[in-house]
């Protein structure tokens, strides 16, 4: 049986955050932040919501979250110092905007899949704004990851056609950026080093988008291997002498492969 939420659950959290900010018997580190100071703090709390989701640790997870939300509660109780809203009109706001935004569910609109979905979303979206975009990139915060960004410019230009039919015109667009990349770097433009590879890292997100796969995801992946697999090779030169002067190109190659073996 389900646990039964009661507001009380939120209130405590509420009466806490009040307690933290209180000009007089406060915590006075809690009362000299603002919006932009605590903006940090919530940009990490969020990556370590989805640490804890790739590590599958519920455990981690459900206090990742309870940090989380206390992110939502400090900006809430800010506005509402400054009269702007309080944590109930967010609550609301959000709970109206889900509502709205799924017609197929609490009325009688008819979605056939999940990418019908995402397009039906977007659309009110810019209805709700009431402003047609100047153009399909608009609204793609600057302030997202550069691949999670990256993904989302390319999904955009997709819905109007500004794409290949396939994964294979995708992956044939590594190939050529990475001939672009090579030829910046033999030229020693540092500047056309840069660009190349940025065009690089953004036709390797396009691949991804084509193979359903996430580049966050990914590259989360490869360092998460990595780390293992280096921490493998530092062991066995500590076990060794220590010294990694010791160790040529080709010796720490073979350690390498090795740790792949007993890693993977």
């Amino acid at each position: 049986m389900k646990k039964q939420i009661y507001k009380e659950d939120i209130s405590k959290l509420l009466e806490i955050m009040t307690a933290l900010r209180d000009p007089d018997r406060g915590c006075s580190w809690d009362q000299e932040q603002t919006f932009a100071t605590i903006g940090s703090y919530t940009i990490e709390e969020a990556y370590e919501v989805v640490d804890a989701i790739a590590r599958e640790d519920m455990e981690d997870l459900k206090d990742e979250l309870g940090d989380l939300l206390l992110q939502v509660v400090y900006h809430s109780h800010m506005a509402e110092e400054e009269g702007f809203f309080a944590f109930s009109d967010v609550i609301e706001a959000i709970c109206t905007k889900m509502i709205r935004r799924h017609p197929h569910v609490f009325g009688n609109e008819q979605v056939d899949d999940a990418k019908s979905q995402t397009e039906a979303w977007e659309t009110l979206k810019a209805v709700e704004k009431g402003v047609l975009p100047d153009s399909v990139l608009d609204g793609v915060p600057l302030a997202l990851p550069a691949l999670t960004r990256s993904m989302k410019l390319g999904r955009r230009a997709a819905r109007v056609g500004f794409d290949w039919p396939d994964w294979g015109g995708a992956r044939d667009k590594v190939d050529e950026e990475l001939e672009e990349l090579n030829a910046a770097v033999h030229s020693v433009d540092y500047e056309a080093i840069v660009a190349e590879m940025g065009d690089t890292l953004f036709s390797l997100v396009n691949l991804c988008r084509h193979l359903n796969v996430e580049p966050e995801a990914c590259l989360r992946s490869a360092n998460d291997r990595f780390e293992k697999r280096f921490r493998n090779v530092e062991r066995n030169v500590k076990n060794a002498d220590g010294d990694w002067a010791h160790y040529s190109t080709d010796a720490l190659e073979q350690l390498w492969h090795k740790a792949k073996e007993e890693t993977d």
